[in-house]
């Protein structure tokens, strides 16, 4: 009689640790609720959607403070809003805008491959998967991302589309901009390619912008073995393009950014798997990175060009 007890007295210890395990576990935002996202369309009327995740938008203000803000974060809805303006407006001539806001993590956190691959990699791929089931009605999309934006979406196309090829098939291309796309990542997901050109689609799109004079390992954007396309010919080869080849950067210039015309050329240098811009001025641009890394330009050096190029992919895969 006392051993049934205690038998039946472990199976229900073991009963209430794994209910508790269960309602520890982190759940994904609720992308149900319209408050958790940043951009939707009052109305759709292109063919082609467009699902973008901003950069890193918060930035932890006290060391025991969590390294994943919440999804109201007051400064991560200020600063997504201002990132959506500055580079997802890019592709807003061509598609229809979904946006949604994310858990984030710091700027530097210890291991942040490993953390970005978590919660904000949970969000992302919820709001892409109910984005898919609720809005997106069968229509083919780009994917855009920028920095931790774009190492989301990259975990997203190695995981969720790995899952879920009929929804990879409806894919125009991934914008992974200011994130490195390696040859490491593309052999591990073989159902990925990278751009050859500026017409071919279901493609990755990527690079990441410097000057010339930044030294190998001091860029802390980069990962070993970055591919890069060059943003004005969208080309892999180490041709220049001169900046009166551009179409047209925007600048800050009085508080708001104003276009610009003929001001960044693009070069890309194989061996540090970047594109170098020689026409700026490293000087006079902040970046909150060494001297001539440009990450918060890579959209806005070549801003009209990703236009472009986004509408000459979508007519492409439309014509297929």
């Amino acid at each position: 009689m006392i051993a049934k007890r205690v038998l039946i007295l472990m199976i229900a210890l073991c009963f209430s640790a794994t209910l508790a395990a269960a309602a520890s576990e982190i759940q994904a935002s609720d992308y149900s609720n319209a408050g958790h996202w940043l951009a939707l369309p009052v109305v759709v009327d292109k063919k082609v959607d467009v699902f973008y995740l901003y950069p890193t938008a918060w930035k932890k203000v006290a060391a025991n403070e969590s390294n994943i803000c919440e999804i109201d974060n007051p400064t991560m809805l200020i600063g997504s809003k201002a990132a959506f303006g500055r580079q997802a407006t890019a592709f807003e001539t061509v598609g229809n805008m979904y946006a949604p806001y994310y858990r984030q993590a710091d700027l530097s956190p210890v291991d942040r491959e490993k953390v970005i691959g978590g919660i904000p990699t949970l969000d992302a791929t919820a709001a892409f998967d109910y984005y898919i089931r609720h809005y997106n009605n069968g229509r083919p999309f780009i994917l855009a991302g920028h920095s931790q934006g774009s190492n989301v979406l990259s975990n997203l196309l190695a995981g969720y589309m790995k899952e879920h090829p009929e929804v990879q098939a409806r894919m125009v291309a991934a914008y992974i901009v200011g994130y490195s796309v390696t040859a490491a990542y593309l052999a591990a997901n073989p159902h990925l390619k990278f751009a050859e050109g500026p017409d071919d689609t279901g493609v990755i799109v990527s690079y990441n912008t410097e000057s010339p004079d930044v030294a190998v390992g001091t860029n802390q954007v980069l990962l070993p073995g970055g591919i890069a396309i060059n943003p004005i010919t969208w080309t892999r080869d180490e041709t220049l393009a001169a900046a009166s080849e551009n179409a047209g950067s925007i600048m800050p210039a009085g508080g708001v950014l104003v276009p610009v015309e003929h001001y960044a050329d693009a070069r890309v240098d194989k061996a540090k798997g970047v594109v170098i811009c020689s026409t700026v001025d490293a000087e006079q641009l902040k970046t909150g990175f060494v001297k001539g890394v440009f990450h918060s330009y890579d959209y806005l050096f070549y801003y009209y060009n990703l236009r472009e190029n986004a509408a000459n992919r979508i007519e492409k895969f439309l014509n297929k």
